[in-house]
């Protein structure tokens, strides 16, 4: 395959986003077989024979498309071609979820995708999405109202589940992914699958690329590396908004002689009091969200903490109890507890 600035640019980016990761890690690249993914995986086995690392493919045949037989096909071809293992998972998706075909087939994807590689002792999953999947990410975030969490989009590292999910390419153009992919087509005689989803205009998805962007490159064409750059200082504001948090929890914590979960210390009313409402609220998120819990909207935060403000700091006038789906918070004599709801009515009235 030929050098060019574009293929060093490719590599570069995978090399740096692996470094992260101890040598040992067992990698593998999730792939639909469509252009982005194959490429990765084309350069993770680049990367991985100078390395002498062992590679996997993982596939995930979600069966929503007529096609979807002949692109597991597809990509157990490429996997020969590279003379790398391939994985498969056959998913049947939640339709009636309530998070659209879209969601529902995104959280099967992942759950298959994990599954996978913690039954093959496989640490990281790496990830096509580029500059474009960043950018739109960004944008339908907005459109919806994300907080500054949200628009902080996806980062190069996470670690789920004991899992790292990598994305080395969220800076990269896919016009460079397509030219990298074009040359190992040419020299292979591989082609890769074209799924109509992407550009279906009944997912929302599909709707900005063929309705949305068009008009907006006519007028902002330097848009993706605006979005782009969005994410990456928004994702430093909630890092720094997170180390903030953690400091708010701290000093609130109730110190007690049997200790508790750190992930949902007891907290002081008093002192949650002698907060401004900034901090009070990033308080509430940031104790919420290190137990694991889903973050309210705004009007079920601004309910909570007004009935904060006037209970009695003892406790003693009435009972505080606000509950949301996963979790339940309640005041006991001026301190704060937060619980785990039990399937039901009920809670679990340990803190977790």
């Amino acid at each position: 395959m030929p050098d060019s600035v574009g293929n060093n640019r490719l590599l570069d980016c995978l090399g740096n986003a692996l470094a992260a990761l101890p040598a040992t890690t067992g990698l593998a690249v999730a792939v639909s077989g469509g252009p982005d993914s194959s490429a990765l995986a084309v350069a993770a086995d680049n990367w991985c024979q100078a390395q002498n690392r062992p590679l996997t493919l993982l596939h995930v045949h979600h069966g929503l498309q007529v096609k979807a037989d002949d692109w597991q096909q597809q990509v157990q071809s490429l996997a020969d071609t590279l003379g790398r293992p391939l994985l498969v998972e056959r998913v049947q998706v939640d339709l009636a979820s309530g998070q659209g075909v879209e969601g529902a087939a995104r959280a099967a994807r992942y759950a298959a995708l994990s599954e996978m590689a913690t039954k093959h002792n496989i640490n990281a999953v790496l990830l096509a999405h580029h500059r474009q999947d960043q950018a739109e990410t960004v944008l339908m975030r907005l459109l919806r109202g994300a907080g500054v969490t949200g628009l902080a989009a996806m980062t190069v590292l996470t670690e789920r589940d004991g899992l790292w999910w990598v994305r080395p390419w969220l800076d990269v153009s896919r016009d460079c992914i397509v030219s990298y992919l074009s040359t190992f087509c040419a020299h292979a005689g591989w082609i890769p699958v074209d799924d109509p989803s992407n550009v279906d205009v009944s997912y929302a998805r599909g709707h900005l690329r063929v309705g949305v962007i068009p008009a907006i490159e006519r007028h902002w064409p330097a848009w993706r590396e605006s979005l782009v750059r969005h994410a990456k200082q928004a994702a430093q504001a909630e890092r720094l908004l997170a180390q903030y948090g953690a400091q708010l929890i701290l000093q609130l914590g109730v110190a007690l002689s049997e200790p508790v979960d750190s992930r949902a210390p007891i907290l002081s009313l008093t002192l949650w009091r002698e907060l401004n409402a900034d901090e009070q609220a990033l308080a509430i998120r940031t104790w919420l969200q290190r137990a694991g819990f889903q973050m309210p909207t705004d009007k079920r935060l601004n309910e909570l903490m007004r009935q904060l403000r006037e209970v009695h700091a003892m406790g003693h006038d009435r009972a505080l109890y606000w509950q949301q789906t996963d979790c339940a918070v309640r005041c006991v004599r001026g301190q704060l507890h937060l619980h785990a709801r039990i399937s039901g009515s009920g809670i679990d009235h340990s803190n977790i």
